[in-house]
């Protein structure tokens, strides 16, 4: 799922269902579009799953669909997000404060 958020600044929240919750980062330039540039992606709390429907005056629901995991190790989660466009493979790679988040070519 993909939020959108108006408030305090405009940005965009990643969200993986995972072991029951949602694992959340907050990506303030949306998704990256060209594999040649990243985005920041900075994790935040988990949240419950009540927050796939969540909206408010300050919330929307961007995108929502499935994803399914392609790879993972300690620095690297790659996924394919599967929503209302064609499916697009990422990698969210740790780096030493925060992740980057990248859209791996076809």
């Amino acid at each position: 799922m993909l939020h959108e958020h108006h408030k305090p600044r405009h940005h965009f929240d990643l969200r993986l269902e995972e072991d029951g919750v949602l694992r959340s980062w907050a990506v303030p330039r949306g998704l990256p579009e060209d594999p040649k540039r990243n985005r920041l992606a900075v994790a935040v709390p988990d949240h419950n799953l009540d927050h796939l429907t969540y909206t408010d005056a300050d919330k929307g629901i961007a995108d929502i669909g499935w994803w399914e995991e392609v790879d993972r190790n300690d620095k690297r989660i790659v996924f394919t997000l599967h929503g209302h466009g064609a499916p697009r493979t990422y990698a969210l790679i740790k780096t030493d404060s925060d992740w980057l988040l990248h859209l791996m070519k076809e």
